[in-house]
């Protein structure tokens, strides 16, 4: 049991991504351990950890856990979370850990007991209603596992003693069946291995990963099994919160979420992975503090956007061949739907015909003309109660020959299991067909095609953030507010440098003209994408060492494979792969380069600007903010793996120390405000304080109770031209003291002094 040496209420989270040394690079408990002195210095109250439970061997971010009864021993087990919480503990520190209850890692089955135990026994197992397996798929109720590279593999299986062997893998076989040939064998067992462009699978997964297993968390003794672990943290307290890993893949994601209550009790602090769309409100009867802070992300990033700069970059997406509009969301989501995740499709319309008595030829169309009308991930939840409704009423009027199977898949949706096949499709639909195809093509402002985003959005207005921290403050004032995070598309930084682009779109467009001329990428919309992200993450001395040129190249892979235009994971085209590495050499080695080398000297001041001004904004409006590992200094992370690399914590020892860097300067005030101002922050509310005058508009500013002013600049390109001239902010009464500079504000104040030092403001009351 940890000592009751109770940190304080959680108001500030760092997020670290362990790793076991198998992983080729190493964080563990340990690791962790040895930093608590610098976080505690830095201000946070929590150490957030990703997944901690026994995932597989060399797992470089443990989602793949294939032991939920287990604490990782290449992290240090159980004694080295222990030793991690009470050193914690004594510094004034918790520990909240990312949770994965959707499924678990079954890529190499041996290091999966449960998975293991299923596939040796069939039915027979004790395990075997963990999964949720499609057992009607095979006329012989045999798991169908697509892991061969053709079907004909199946006579090439070495069999050694009790087991099957493929590369790496290996898979049991069931009692009193190892003789015969390879093929009579296999035959036998409670199994069926196919070829892996089959498309169909026997068992749900997490979107259409077949390494990962989804678990029935909807069955009692499933969520006890695999809660076991979690339950002792609480138990024992060694842990005060966690984080929920995908609840839309759950069959029941709103009974989970009471059970996970009942099991961590009152005052454990939960927050989900729930990707809201914009007009998307948090169901307000889930037993949850909020989100992990996409929404937040959203509105804080989209401040700093110039929609001036909406049309003309969305004019130079179309010269590049991208036009965006709903249609091209809608044929994605169909796409997805029959193509990428045809198995589940065909699992839901048989639970339809199952529970119905109505199969139609149409039925399959119908579903998924129905999941393309559907704009959030799913829409179970009490709070969308009408949004089926509108998607069906949307999808008649667009395809009237639709209405008599849709007049079927209402009916079942009344039945639980169709309901829940249909609903966790929708959320994977989703998810593979904007985060993994669109965000992936959009070339207009790519800072914009974030998890959670919505780039038709150009910008988030002034009135739209305030309303929104208002609507937080009241109703979710623990939920997080995070800028970056273990599956953003890019750091915070690197959003923050391109969408300064927003503010320069004519000198943008000239540039990439020039540069199309100088340097042809071997498709126009690709080359704009890449340009932007290059952008983003270029170097401020201009030289491109070895390690960016790695990560470009990587990074350009993994963009049009996902795009999935020219090339893909499944069938990659070798040719239009290597015309890409060879341009992106080419940018990287030619006069492409001296131009964003000029373009960056241009901006880097301004890109400097948002990205202070959105990390004020993640530390004090209402929420609670998460600090990504490392992002208290300027960062240039890209999509992981790429933002999972590790951080080097002793330079960040050191610019504590020194406290000369702008951003750690906001990131270390902030936090500390926070701490002597608890009740402010957890719930003194939020009011919005318009600035007056000819720049009004570029400024941002809201009081949090009675003693805290925070205060932002943007678009200062503009302002970089024109000056502040009269614009001006009125405070509250009283004398307000800057915590970066150390400067007495009263009444009102110029804009330019109030951030004639640095571009953003964060004012303490002095005088009571």
């Amino acid at each position: 049991m940890i000592p009751v040496n109770q940190p304080a209420a959680v108001l500030a989270t760092y997020r670290l991504q362990m790793r076991g040394p198998a992983s080729g690079t190493s964080f563990t408990f340990a690791d962790a351990e040895s930093i608590l002195d610098y976080l505690a210095a830095l201000g946070v109250s929590h150490l957030y950890l990703s997944p901690i439970l026994t995932a597989a061997p060399g797992s470089s971010h443990g989602y793949d856990v294939t032991d939920p009864t287990t604490v990782s021993a290449e992290l240090g087990g159980a004694e080295g979370l222990a030793r991690l919480a009470t050193a914690a503990r004594s510094r004034g520190l918790g520990l909240i850990v990312d949770i994965v209850p959707n499924h678990v890692g079954v890529e190499f089955p041996q290091h999966n007991p449960w998975w293991w135990d299923v596939l040796r026994r069939g039915r027979d197992s004790a395990h075997s209603s963990y999964f949720d397996i499609d057992w009607d798929l095979d006329p012989d109720a045999r798991i169908v596992l697509p892991v061969l590279g053709s079907d004909d593999d199946i006579d090439h299986l070495e069999v050694d003693g009790e087991v099957f062997r493929l590369g790496d893998k290996e898979f049991p076989l069931a009692p009193g069946t190892a003789t015969g040939t390879p093929r009579e064998i296999h035959d036998r067992q409670h199994y069926r291995l196919t070829g892996w462009r089959t498309a169909t699978c026997g068992y749900r997964r997490f979107f259409s990963v077949t390494s990962l297993a989804a678990l029935r968390q909807e069955d009692p003794a499933v969520f006890a099994a695999s809660h076991r672990e979690v339950a002792r943290w609480f138990s024992e307290g060694l842990v005060d919160g966690v984080r929920i890993d995908h609840p839309d893949g759950l069959a029941d994601p709103v009974g989970y979420l009471r059970r996970l209550r009942e099991l961590t009790g009152p005052d454990a602090y939960i927050v989900i992975e729930k990707i809201l769309a914009p007009d998307e409100a948090l169901d307000a009867c889930l037993p949850v503090n909020g989100t992990t802070g996409y929404d937040a992300l959203r509105e804080i990033g989209g401040l700093f956007v110039d929609p001036a700069g909406g049309v003309p970059l969305r004019d130079l997406a179309a010269a590049a061949g991208f036009t965006q509009s709903p249609c091209r969301a809608r044929e994605l989501k169909a796409a997805a739907a029959t193509d990428t995740l045809g198995s589940e499709l065909a699992r839901a319309h048989r639970a339809v015909v199952s529970a119905t008595g109505v199969d139609h030829p149409a039925l399959p169309d119908a579903i998924t003309g129905l999941l393309t009308h559907v704009d959030v991930y799913r829409c179970d939840y009490p709070a969308l109660a009408a949004t089926m409704s509108t998607a069906i009423a949307e999808t008649v009027a667009a395809r009237p020959e639709l209405a008599a199977p849709l007049t079927a898949v209402a009916a079942a949706l009344e039945h639980r299991e169709p309901a829940a096949r249909i609903q966790q499709l929708c959320g994977a639909v989703t998810a593979k067909a904007i985060e993994d195809r669109l965000f992936y093509r959009d070339p207009t402002l790519v800072s914009l095609n974030e998890v959670g985003g919505e780039p038709d959005r150009f910008g988030v207005s002034a009135a739209e953030f305030h309303h929104s921290a208002a609507v937080r403050a009241d109703r979710w004032p623990s939920s997080m507010t995070a800028l970056t995070t273990h599956d953003t598309k890019r750091g915070e930084d690197v959003r923050a440098r391109i969408g300064v682009l927003s503010q320069v779109p004519g000198l943008w467009s000239q540039l990439v003209a020039d540069w199309q001329a100088l340097c042809p990428p071997p498709d126009p919309a690709t080359g704009l994408f890449l340009w932007q992200n290059m952008f983003g993450v270029w170097p401020r001395s201009g030289q491109v060492d070895q390690s960016l040129r790695d990560r470009l190249h990587a990074y350009a892979a993994k963009v049009v494979r996902e795009a999935h235009l020219h090339t893909s994971w499944i069938d990659p085209d070798d040719a239009f792969e290597t015309a890409v590495h060879t341009w992106v050499d080419t940018v990287l080695d030619g006069p492409v380069a001296t131009g964003l080398t000029g373009l960056l000297h241009a901006l880097a001041v301004h890109a400097d600007s948002d990205a202070l001004g959105q990390k004020l904004l993640a530390l004090t409006a209402p929420g609670i903010p998460d600090i990504y590992q490392g992002t208290e200094l300027w960062e240039d992370n890209l999509v992981d793996p790429d933002n999972r690399r590790p951080v080097d914590f002793a330079a960040r020892r050191d610019a504590l120390d020194a406290l000369e860097h702008p951003k750690l300067r906001v990131v270390r005030a902030a936090l500390r405000l926070r701490r002597a101002r608890l009740d402010t922050f957890r719930s003194g509310g939020y009011t919005a304080l318009p600035a007056d005058g000819e720049r009004a508009e570029h400024a941002v500013a809201f009081g949090r109770g009675a003693d805290v002013v925070v205060a932002v600049s943007r678009w200062t390109v503009e302002l970089s031209e024109t000056g502040w001239g009269s614009t001006t902010l009125t405070l509250p009464a009283g004398t307000w003291r800057d915590c970066l500079t150390d400067v007495d504000h009263r009444g009102t104040v110029a804009a330019s002094t109030l951030f004639g030092a640095l571009p953003v403001a964060l004012l303490e009351r002095t005088d009571g």
